[in-house]
């Protein structure tokens, strides 16, 4: 009986001792320690950032700068002559802030992080906890919230419906229109399908996201004559057919028999229709409509000459900024060279525009776990948001940045300052090293589980610098979820206090609206 306490008693200690190791598991009861483990991070003596944070006066120095431009915020009340709103898909908080530590430091700034103003909104759709792009694109471009799944029509339409989206009075008419209809111009840039949900949010009514072309209406049991899809809305809708640029990825939604000029394959329409060359043939008059397919074509287009420019770099969505870089991809422009053109086609209407512009594959490189491409997209967003920032006055033009959700991604551990954001952070009580990146599910799960001995696999032994190496996921999912909290609103310019505090996601189109004067709704005009 005595060994047996004995032995109980050493398996208590043990614990204890584990527990306060850097992942052991947490008990009740113990030291503060045992949640923030004593560390001893390698600082480089040589570094100069190091030395000057290592003095009192760096942050008194810090904090006083900061308080001085808070108090030195005046609200700027003119009227926005031009709106830009630009979207991370799925582009979490925690994806910002590790996205500033891909740019080079956890310091650093990211171009957008630097706005005056900044709020959280509630991303649910009405049926779901956790959204999707649709719904949440119906709540922050036609400002209704909706159900999941569903584009630009109210909670009375449920997603497959064949019949429930014919009753115009289900629509809701996004900021593009309210623009269109008090005299600005307005345009979308994606590196997605153009018709893919967020992006359609601008045009498009649909119960289905997916219906992307009439194949897929007739899939779920609809007619294509009575359903428009949402590349014959682009091409035909009341909004679609008047905006001045539309550019992104989604060729073989327009064309069925025509041989796509980069892949030589063919589209994925069973209609036969080539929905390019009917916006080419809608042209009136003089009016100059340009379609192009390529990054030379796209930076050879005359803006001033130009009146409609349609550029669909890819059949599907564009490639990944990375992919682009490292397969020498040269037919691929880049997102900001898109924004660049289109503002400058836009920027010719006097009265002013309005540019929706996603940056939609960070959402996709979250649901592969490949971690890599998410925070690199993020970067090219920040990009095209910088040059949006240098080429319009604060003054006249408000930009909004958000995402329409987040996702299950993690920033955790306790690397070394400085570290490699896709490194290791610490030893799992498993005596194995765990990363810094982690998902709550996905397809990382197979990469990082050992099928054979149980637990998990040692990344240590892994090759995990290549841009498709998939980080670690807690629960088997062939594409990892969305997530449920709220996203972060950056804003700058005219009425751009307006979007400080936490708020419901369909709110911003009509803060937009106020600041530009346009809509139904209250007006900073009114």
């Amino acid at each position: 009986m005595m060994q047996l306490v004995k032995v109980l008693l050493a398996v208590v200690v043990n614990y204890l001792l584990v527990g306060t190791s850097q992942a052991g598991p947490v008990k009740k009861g113990l030291s503060y320690e045992s949640y923030h483990p004593k560390l001893q991070p390698e600082i480089n003596p040589l570094s100069t950032l190091a030395e000057q944070e290592a003095t009192v006066n760096y942050w008194l120095n810090n904090a006083k700068d900061t308080a001085q431009k808070l108090i030195n915020l005046e609200e700027n009340k003119r009227v926005a002559k031009n709106v830009i709103f630009f979207i991370g898909d799925g582009m979490s908080y925690t994806t910002v802030a590790l996205a500033r530590a891909y740019l080079g430091g956890e310091e650093k700034e990211i171009a957008f992080s630097n706005f005056k103003n900044i709020g959280m909104t509630r991303t649910y759709c009405i049926d779901y906890q956790v959204p999707d792009s649709a719904c949440t694109a119906t709540a922050y471009l036609a400002g209704v919230k909706a159900n999941y799944g569903t584009i630009g029509v109210n909670g009375k339409v449920p997603k497959y419906d064949c019949t429930a989206e014919l009753d115009e009075s289900t629509h809701t008419p996004s900021i593009a229109k309210w623009a269109l209809d008090a005299g600005k111009d307005a345009g979308l840039v994606t590196t997605t399908r153009v018709t893919h949900a967020s992006p359609a949010g601008v045009f498009a009514h649909t119960a289905n996201r997916d219906w992307e072309n009439d194949a897929e209406v007739t899939k779920n049991g609809c007619d294509p004559e009575l359903i428009s899809d949402i590349a014959k809305q682009l091409v035909h809708g009341e909004v679609g057919k008047q905006l001045k640029v539309v550019l992104g990825g989604g060729r073989r939604e327009f064309h069925h028999s025509d041989l796509d000029p980069e892949t030589g394959k063919t589209g994925k329409r069973n209609d036969n229709r080539n929905l390019i060359q009917e916006w080419l043939d809608l042209a009136e008059g003089s009016e100059n409509r340009t379609y192009v397919w390529n990054k030379q074509d796209l930076l050879s287009v005359d803006a001033e000459s130009t009146d409609r420019l349609m550029g669909l770099f890819d059949p599907s969505h564009c490639p990944y900024n990375l992919e682009r870089i490292h397969n020498n991809l040269t037919l691929q422009p880049t997102l900001e060279e898109m924004v660049d053109k289109a503002t400058d086609i836009l920027s010719k209407n006097p009265n002013g525009f309005f540019l929706f512009v996603e940056g939609g594959r960070i959402d996709h490189g979250h649901h592969d776990n490949f971690a890599r491409y998410a925070l690199d997209e993020t970067v090219e967003l920040a990009k095209a948001i910088d040059l949006a920032q240098k080429k319009f006055s604060e003054e006249d033009t408000l930009i909004v940045v958000s995402s329409d959700h987040s996702h299950t991604v993690s920033y955790s551990g306790y690397a070394n300052r400085g570290a490699d954001i896709f490194g290791l952070a610490g030893t799992g009580s498993d005596g194995l090293p765990y990363t810094t990146i982690n998902y709550a599910n996905g397809l990382g799960y197979h990469v990082h589980m050992d099928s054979v001995n149980g637990g998990r696999k040692n990344i240590s032994e892994m090759d995990t610098s290549g841009d498709e190496f998939r980080f670690p996921a807690t629960a088997p999912l062939y594409s990892e979820t969305h997530a449920g909290e709220d996203v972060a609103v950056f804003a700058s310019g005219p009425w751009s206090h307006l979007f400080t505090g936490t708020y419901e996601q369909n709110t911003l189109p009509h803060m937009m609206a106020y600041a530009a004067c346009i809509g139904d709704g209250l007006t900073a005009c009114s």
